[in-house]
């Protein structure tokens, strides 16, 4: 039997290089790659990463990046799927997004719960439903995020809060990796293997 799993996320999902714009790892680098090698046969890995990608937040400046719009008929289009990944809030902790950490795990929330009523498990029961918390913030940050340090330091907390309600899944990224000090928000080679290793372990224990 083959499982199938969703990694749903933004630029780090994608594979955007740190400090480089419009760059982007191979298909190899980036941590869904690293993933479905660490998992092997009978599984098979699916990427949706777009950069920019927020969770429920409107961005006046990169529009029709709500992962709240996009997800539904994401998960519709790839069924069906036994485990779905959500690495997101990055980009809500943008300063122009106004919302504190309270609000960026409620949105991780919504997506969670989107994924487990949207029938697009196998025989249309709900997926599995893993939660990333974000890797540990680098320097170099861009005036954009003034004061993502606080909400970071405040997220865990939330989505923890948010896995326990909803009786989904959660690990917590900043154990075992960091964003790149290059720009402070984007995973290095490094931090895609680390990523790709330690999810690849969860998901097993999962099944």
């Amino acid at each position: 039997m083959t499982r199938t799993v969703l990694c749903f996320g933004d630029s780090n999902t994608y594979g955007s290089i740190p400090g480089e714009a419009g760059g982007r790892y191979g298909p190899d680098i980036r941590w869904p790659g690293v993933l479905a090698h660490e998992l092997g046969n009978g599984w098979r890995v699916l990427e949706e990463g777009l950069p920019g990608r927020t969770t429920v937040f409107d961005d006046p400046v990169s529009p029709h990046r709500r992962g709240a719009d996009y997800l539904p008929p994401c998960l519709a289009s790839h069924a069906p799927l036994d485990v779905v990944v959500i690495f997101l809030g990055t980009n809500d902790l943008k300063d122009r997004m106004g919302g504190g950490a309270v609000d960026i795990a409620a949105g991780v929330g919504v997506l969670a719960q989107t994924t487990l009523t949207s029938g697009s498990g196998p025989g249309g029961a709900a997926p599995r439903v893993l939660l990333l918390g974000l890797p540990r913030l680098g320097a170099g940050l861009s005036p954009e995020f003034a004061g993502a340090e606080e909400k970071a330091a405040e997220l865990p907390q939330y989505l923890a809060e948010q896995a326990a309600l909803l009786g989904v899944d959660r690990l917590d990224l900043a154990e075992v990796a960091g964003y790149s000090s290059l720009d402070g928000i984007h995973l290095d080679v490094t931090g895609h293997a680390a990523v790709g290793h330690i999810v690849a372990r969860t998901l097993a224990s999962m099944f």
